[in-house]
């Protein structure tokens, strides 16, 4: 028996797998464990496993770049290869030329995945969206001008707000180099300082609109200087683009109507702020002239003049009852008087003498009682009318006066 080298029992093995057609172009199914991408040669190393087996892969940098997705730890995938054997190390493995996710296709997977990471980033954030501007000069229009998506724009921005200009231009909306040329337009509209920019097309299938779905167009719609309106013309689904930019439209002319106002509307504005204007112009107007004829009248109520004819009048007001108070107190002294003047004449001598009295004087003096006579005194009579002598003849001392 031969000896060999473990190199040749290895080189043997190899070409005897090699040589199986069953093992060569087989498509294998298993969970993806151990994922490693070398980071220099981009070489991609894993294990596919199924509920009791384990087979090594390896996937050459060649066939990697091809990958529209980056394969997962527990990640079900159908690998495409061949069986060959590792001659330095004495392992047979699957040489791997493409890998298919299991249940959901290589497009679909690689969105999702991409969709994750540009979240990350914050390309979708919600505190990075820009509000419209209200009443733009300017406006972008990034699609095809072949197609219906820039005429339905253009109308409903004439009908809508003829005041703005639009500035369209021309890209490709699908094909293999659509991404390229629809950030090159994003840029060339921001460039020719445009206020708001229009991208997007019409609708068609998921391949159609598929350019609206890489990183490019997404990363170009979030770094553009100004707000972007995604108009892919779908409903349904949002591209990266729809979720990347400021606004999201689901069709071109609904783009149109969010970048513009209506004109019909902006006039209707104007003409109630004409008339609320106006009311509070009459209102203010109305108020100042309250407020000047209470000043006025103030200021005539303090003025020297009318406080002279205020004073005057009160010292009319005054003399009339210093008049008044000076005629009653008159009235009142004169009463009095005249009270007392006829209490008086009603007690004066006069008056009794007139009832038939008469006094007796001795020289100037009044004779009040007998005692102050003597007989043969001489002694002047008086009487209501004239006088008379006489001589005292008799005295009577009674005290009643017989």
């Amino acid at each position: 028996m031969p000896i060999i080298t473990v190199t040749q029992v290895n080189r043997y093995i190899a070409s005897k797998l090699k040589s199986d057609r069953v093992l060569q172009g087989i498509m294998v199914k298993g969970e993806i464990s151990n994922f490693v991408r070398h980071y220099k040669s981009g070489h991609c190393y894993f294990s596919l496993k199924d509920g009791e087996s384990t087979l090594k892969a390896v996937m050459f940098a060649s066939a990697a770049v091809r990958l529209k997705f980056q394969p997962e730890d527990g990640m079900a995938v159908v690998a495409a290869g061949s069986i060959s054997a590792y001659e330095r190390d004495g392992v047979y493995q699957l040489y791997v030329n493409d890998i298919i996710p299991e249940g959901a296709g290589k497009e679909s997977v690689a969105l999702e995945q991409l969709k994750k990471k540009l979240a990350s980033e914050g390309i979708f954030a919600q505190e990075h969206k820009r509000s419209l501007p209200y009443m733009p000069k300017k406006i972008g229009v990034v699609t095809s001008l072949s197609g219906a998506a820039v005429q339905d724009i253009i109308n409903v921005l004439t009908r809508r707000f003829p005041l703005c200009e639009i500035y369209a231009v021309d890209c490709l909306v699908q094909g293999e180099t659509a991404p390229l040329s629809i950030c090159q337009g994003i840029l060339k509209a921001e460039s020719a300082d445009c206020d708001v920019v229009i991208v997007g097309r019409g609708g068609g299938s998921s391949e159609d609109l598929s350019a609206f779905n890489t990183e490019a167009v997404a990363r170009a719609v979030y770094g553009c200087k100004v707000p972007v309106i995604s108009a892919v013309g779908h409903e349904v689904d949002f591209s990266l683009a729809d979720l990347a930019a400021d606004m999201r439209a689901p069709t071109p002319s609904a783009a149109a109507e969010l970048a513009a106002p209506d004109i019909l509307q902006l006039a209707e504005t104007v003409s109630a702020m004409e008339r609320r204007c106006e009311k509070a112009a009459i209102s203010a107007y109305e108020r100042k002239i309250s407020q000047f004829n209470s000043v006025s009248a103030r200021l005539t109520a303090q003025s020297p003049e009318n406080r002279l004819r205020l004073m005057g009048q009160k010292l009319e007001n005054l003399e009339k009852r210093a008049e008044t108070a000076v005629l009653r107190s008159f009235d009142r002294h004169t009463a009095m008087l005249a009270e007392k003047a006829a209490r008086l004449d009603s007690l004066s001598p006069l008056k009794v003498m007139a009832r038939g009295y008469s006094l007796v004087y001795s020289g100037d003096k009044l004779v009040r009682n007998s005692d102050d006579l003597s007989e043969g005194q001489s002694v002047s009579l008086r009487f209501d009318k004239g006088r008379a002598e006489a001589k005292i003849i008799r005295i009577d001392g009674d005290s009643n006066g017989q």
